[in-house]
């Protein structure tokens, strides 16, 4: 079983930045794949970004490409999502997300993850 920590979240204005973090507990986070998805009010949960068990391979929403950067550090356990030029429509729960591979497959839907963290929001002003 993996546990899943968010942390980083907060109110930033409009073309500032932000970096998220999640903390997975376990000995075995270089074997699970990562994901970041938001979820904005009234609106279903979507794909930010993912990376793969080494970190080698990873996948971007269009809307974040150019501006968000995920990268994982298997030592410490944990994922980042640097942010940058950050926008009003980026405002959302983030959520990290995990799911245990034997492949450098990157899983970019939510019905490819089984565990979930609790969330940060982020919040953006104009």
């Amino acid at each position: 079983q993996v546990q899943l920590v968010e942390s980083g979240g907060g109110l930033v204005q409009a073309g500032g930045s932000l970096r998220l973090s999640c903390a997975a507990s376990g000995r075995t986070f270089g074997s699970y794949a990562m994901g970041w998805f938001r979820q904005a009010p009234g609106k279903e949960r979507e794909f930010v970004v993912a990376i793969s068990r080494t970190g080698g391979s990873t996948d971007y929403a269009d809307s974040v490409k150019g501006r968000f950067t995920i990268s994982r550090d298997n030592a410490k356990n944990t994922v980042y999502l640097q942010m940058n030029s950050l926008k009003p429509e980026d405002t959302a729960v983030y959520y990290c997300a995990a799911t245990l591979l034997s492949t450098n497959y990157v899983p970019a839907t939510t019905n490819e993850y089984y565990y979930w963290g609790r969330g940060t929001q982020v919040t953006v002003s104009s």
